[in-house]
């Protein structure tokens, strides 16, 4: 809805949609307690399994944003079966972020198995391919987080990846749910 701002004083805002844009939103970042407490005092119904989906999806959310993405595959598979099948991206983002702990944990010989291992058919899609020599590149650094790809290190990068992850459970589950 296009609405030049000085006509918003004369746009009705309806109440429910105002609900609904805040209970999306504390769904979404699985604030439980907000929600519980929000659908209380509004009366407004619980989405059905959303406490436990939101558990799980925090849970996932902060195994990736705390670096143990391999426990975050885990998890995101139990509960979206194949969404990172088909969500390649997203699949190479988060064993990426295993490759760079084990780097940062100076596992230089597990990190390059690790690679070769599962991050090596990325590299036969020309998209991974420049993404992939960033991330070989912090093996050639004895400290990484002095290499020019040091924003692979950083926390604003694993939380950027752990967002796109909650992001596509989100909308896997609408989607199974509409479905």
């Amino acid at each position: 809805m296009d609405v030049d701002p000085r006509h918003y004083n004369h746009v009705a805002i309806n109440d429910n949609d105002i609900h609904s844009i805040v209970l999306s939103y504390l769904v979404h970042n699985c604030y439980k307690e907000s929600v519980e407490s929000f659908v209380a005092s509004t009366g407004m119904k619980q989405p059905a399994d959303c406490v436990e989906d939101m558990e799980k999806r925090k849970r996932i959310f902060h195994c990736a944003v705390e670096g143990n993405a391999l426990k975050a595959i885990e998890l995101t598979e139990q509960l979206a079966p194949d969404l990172l099948e088909k969500n390649k991206e997203l699949h190479f983002d988060l064993l990426s972020l295993h490759f760079v702990e084990l780097v940062c944990s100076k596992k230089c010989t597990e990190a390059l198995e690790f690679a070769q291992n599962q991050l090596t058919p990325f590299g036969k899609v020309e998209k991974y391919v420049s993404k992939l020599e960033d991330f070989m590149a912090l093996l050639a650094y004895e400290e990484p987080e002095k290499s020019p790809m040091f924003h692979l290190l950083s926390l604003d990068y694993r939380q950027q990846v752990a967002d796109s992850l909650n992001r596509a459970v989100l909308e896997w589950a609408s989607i199974i749910f509409f479905e």
